[in-house]
């Protein structure tokens, strides 16, 4: 199976975690982002558009600030990513020149890619760098993120991008092998195929306790639902073993592979599914869950048992059962106070081209 979905990759990103980037004091290893680089540049020289999604500025900033720690505060982490940026993009700047690779920052905020015409933009902008050869470096906007909502972490913002492409591919390097069953226990086992993300999968995904990264192996799991859905395979890798992202690329056993569903979404409804944050939610009974999940229909008035939270028409929405379960996300023809008042016309509340199966 491996071969099958790997053999064709023309569009790769590489995401890059801060573990993988710094040393124990936090600051960047110029001898692993070294290595780290070869290993991408030898992917750009044998034809494929690579993207790198790299985090460690805020790593990279904390030492030079004297912080042991993360840091919590919001300004505080803000200028530790000030600091650390440009070390980081000078540093890979240098590194991309020794293989004659040119690369570009892009700096992203989670409004750039929710904004439709922002979003067309940034694809448009990361697509015409690929066609001159250039490899995107891409890391949020940390030092200007006006909220801790954000994307949340690297690993989704890199499920975003692979997804907004799209990619054919997307590579998560980090510190470990991939998704370990019995983690920090006797017996440890890298899982190699990962067919469905099930509670099991769920369960044996942890968190961090890094003292620069976020999220751990759970938010990896979190984008991995994203790229999937999105029909795109993903797999997670040491960042540590040299040539892992040749091995993976060549199909060889390295990593956990995340298999991609077969029913691919187009832009629009990848748009709808994945770069919002739904602005309220809308509760459907059980006939209405079966007619949109398995006959493809709209949502319609009487299949909607409640709403919750506040928002306008055109507003991108939660749809749940009654237990809760999110299933679905889609476009609000109405809002919130005329949905809950009952007060519609005989037309969908969410039409079905507005509408993703989750």
């Amino acid at each position: 199976m491996r071969h099958a979905l790997l053999n064709n990759i023309s569009r790769l990103v590489v995401k890059l975690g801060t573990g993988v980037l710094t040393d124990s004091r936090k600051q960047l290893d110029p001898a692993q982002l070294e290595q780290i680089v070869a290993q991408v540049a030898a992917q750009r020289k044998a034809g494929r558009e690579v993207i790198v999604v790299t985090s460690g500025a805020v790593g990279a900033g904390m030492g030079a600030l004297g912080h042991e720690i993360r840091p919590t505060d919001l300004a505080e982490k803000q200028a530790c990513a000030a600091v650390g940026q440009s070390r980081l993009m000078a540093t890979y700047e240098k590194l991309f020149a020794a293989h004659q690779l040119i690369v570009a920052q892009v700096l992203l905020t989670h409004d750039d890619l929710e904004h439709h015409e922002r979003h067309l933009a940034a694809r448009n902008t990361l697509v015409t760098l690929l066609k001159h050869g250039v490899v995107p470096i891409i890391n949020e906007n940390d030092a200007v993120s006006s909220t801790e909502i954000k994307f949340g972490d690297n690993d989704k913002l890199s499920a975003l991008v692979a997804s907004l492409l799209p990619a054919d591919l997307l590579v998560i390097l980090t510190t470990v092998d991939g998704v370990i069953e019995n983690f920090s226990k006797k017996d440890p086992k890298t899982i190699n195929l990962i067919e469905q993300i099930d509670e099991q999968i769920e369960k044996i995904a942890g968190g961090t306790t890094s003292p620069t990264a976020v999220g751990g192996m759970a938010s990896k799991v979190q984008a991995a639902k994203i790229v999937i859905r999105s029909g795109i395979p993903m797999v997670i890798a040491s960042g540590k073993k040299k040539g892992a992202l040749a091995r993976v690329l060549a199909g060889e056993d390295e990593g956990t592979l995340f298999v991609p569903q077969p029913d691919k979404l187009q832009s629009r409804k990848r748009w709808i599914a994945f770069f919002h944050h739904p602005k309220g939610a809308l509760f459907v009974d059980n006939g209405a869950k079966l007619a949109l999940r398995e006959k493809g229909r709209s949502l319609l008035p009487p299949g909607v048992a409640r709403c919750e939270g506040e928002f306008a028409a055109g507003d991108v929405v939660r749809i749940c059962d009654l237990d809760g379960t999110e299933f679905a996300r889609g476009i609000a023809k109405f809002d919130s106070a005329a949905i809950a008042a009952r007060n519609l016309p005989k037309e969908e509340v969410v039409h079905r081209d507005d509408l993703v199966i989750l």
